[in-house]
């Protein structure tokens, strides 16, 4: 009989309390992992699958932290979107479809098991464990999860940009001759990581005004050396004093971002997801540098080298083309 309580107090401690639920799809991945789904993979020590994993998050009966991974991606689809509904989901995979149990989470979860020890990492005996990116301080974690807000609240950042700011193809103001204010976005070198699907304590990724204003037309020229001057285009409302740095990169962005659609990037380096009525969201990254965009509107670019800050990319006579090109080629949702 002390064998039969043995194996039931094992059981206990082998048994996963699901806490939450992630896709790892090219088309759906937690961006703060890698640039694209290959990278965001390799983060996991995992193979790029065409069709993907769901990584179930939870904890074990004795409060360790485990990330199972699984092949059965609808199974994680479904929870999340009944959970994203305020529904219950009982997600309970079939152990055929688990393809590893990785000890560690690679996301920070706010949440934790009812009735089982606080959070904790597992043995280090059971192998490298997983731990959320370094976002203490901004690099391509942070920039990427700034991309993610934007994506995530677009009307929000969308209504602080007026049309009349953007530069015209002379350098002047369209509108009025006052440029977007300039600053970083607080919290931006702050935020923990997460995602949309996963739950996460710490500040949000950035969230402010945005930096400066810039055309397609301006990213396309020489930039603008001017003493700040809003009339200068976009280098008047660059932030730190840097009048040039800001427009090059955009140019550099931009132009890797073309380079996209003769040379087509690892899979997930473009994704296209829903937006209201015709349009599209755009998410496309790279070395050093994230977009995001609305292909029947502006774009927004975040850099490596630019900490917190946000730069608009106004329309002009190249970004549409940019951006339709580029949705041919993006991984989309199922």
């Amino acid at each position: 009989m002390a064998g039969t309580d043995e194996d039931a107090v094992a059981a206990a401690d082998d048994a996963l309390y699901v806490l939450t639920a992630l896709l790892l799809t090219p088309a759906k991945f937690p961006s703060v992992l890698g640039d694209d789904y290959p990278e965001a993979c390799a983060a996991l020590g995992l193979a790029p699958l065409a069709d993907g994993y769901g990584l179930v998050i939870g904890q074990d009966g004795t409060g360790a932290r485990w990330t199972v991974v699984i092949d059965d991606v609808s199974l994680v689809a479904v929870a999340i979107a009944s959970w994203d509904c305020g529904m219950e989901y009982d997600l309970s995979p079939d152990e055929r479809t688990v393809v590893a149990a990785l000890p560690g989470w690679p996301l920070a979860v706010a949440v934790a098991a009812p009735g089982v020890p606080a959070p904790h990492d597992p043995d280090p005996a059971d192998g490298p464990l997983l731990a959320p990116p370094d976002t203490s301080t901004w690099g391509s974690a942070q920039r990427r999860l700034g991309a993610d807000e934007i994506a995530l609240q677009w009307a929000m950042w969308r209504e602080q940009i007026d049309d009349a700011d953007f530069p015209s193809p002379n350098g002047t103001s369209t509108g009025s001759d006052r440029a977007v204010d300039s600053g970083t976005t607080e919290g931006a070198a702050t935020g923990v990581a997460t995602t949309d699907d996963a739950a996460s304590d710490g500040d949000t990724p950035p969230r402010g005004t945005p930096a400066a204003v810039a055309t397609d037309r301006d990213a396309s020229q020489n930039a603008p050396t001017g003493d700040g001057d809003p009339k200068d285009g976009a280098s008047g409302a660059l932030a730190q004093g840097t009048p040039s740095k800001g427009n090059s990169g955009i140019r550099r962005v931009l132009a890797e971002a073309r380079a996209y659609v003769d040379s087509p990037p690892p899979l997930g380096r473009v994704r296209s997801s829903f937006a209201s009525g015709d349009a599209r969201t755009l998410r496309a990254d790279g070395p050093g540098w994230s977009l995001v965009a609305r292909t029947d509107d502006i774009a927004f670019v975040l850099l490596d080298d630019k900490p917190g800050e946000v730069l608009p990319v106004g329309r002009g006579p190249e970004l549409p083309g940019l951006l339709e090109a580029l949705d041919k080629m993006a991984v989309r949702p199922n």
